[in-house]
């Protein structure tokens, strides 16, 4: 129970910004997640074909006036990822993230995984995950990531450790 009270104070302390519901898939909620998100292979049910993705990318790096010979440097980012209800072919859902850093995609990976197994484990609601993920995710990737969802003890769940620079 202490585990799920950090939890939720973490995610309430840094995410100010509230979800925009045109980042958000309608058929997720907090009583349909069994059957969506934390049912395996749901994201790739619902995903747009990769060449769509694929055209997207290309579209936001030469909006950013970003070398193509660098897209693979970048990730085509959801701002809310599908696997905690994000709508998966949203414009507005959709950025480009570099792949390492502190502010990268394998970073925020690793997060959405933790939020992921959080919502499906019943330590925290679908919207706290979505939360914490659309506002400042950085911050809370430092907060819970020795934080474990899996069985309500505090702990390391399979995050980094602290020498992880995200790259």
């Amino acid at each position: 129970m202490c585990a799920a009270l950090y939890l939720l104070a973490a995610v309430q302390a840094g995410a100010a910004r509230a979800q925009d519901a045109s980042m958000l898939d309608e058929r997720v909620t907090q009583n349909s997640v069994a059957d969506t998100i934390c049912k395996p292979g749901y994201a790739d049910t619902v995903s747009p074909p990769m060449d769509k993705l694929l055209e997207r990318k290309n579209q936001l790096l030469a909006q950013r006036g970003i070398d193509s010979e660098d897209g693979p440097g970048y990730a085509l980012d959801r701002r809310v990822p599908v696997v905690l209800g994000g709508l998966p072919d949203a414009p507005g859902n959709l950025d480009l993230l570099p792949w390492g850093g502190h502010r990268g995609e394998r970073r925020k990976e690793l997060l959405t995984a933790k939020l992921k197994r959080c919502v499906c484990t019943g330590m925290m609601s679908l919207s706290e995950a979505q939360a914490a993920i659309a506002g400042d995710w950085p911050a809370q990737y430092a907060r819970l990531r020795h934080h474990s969802c899996d069985d309500g003890n505090v702990g390391n769940a399979g995050m980094t450790t602290d020498s992880d620079d995200g790259s």
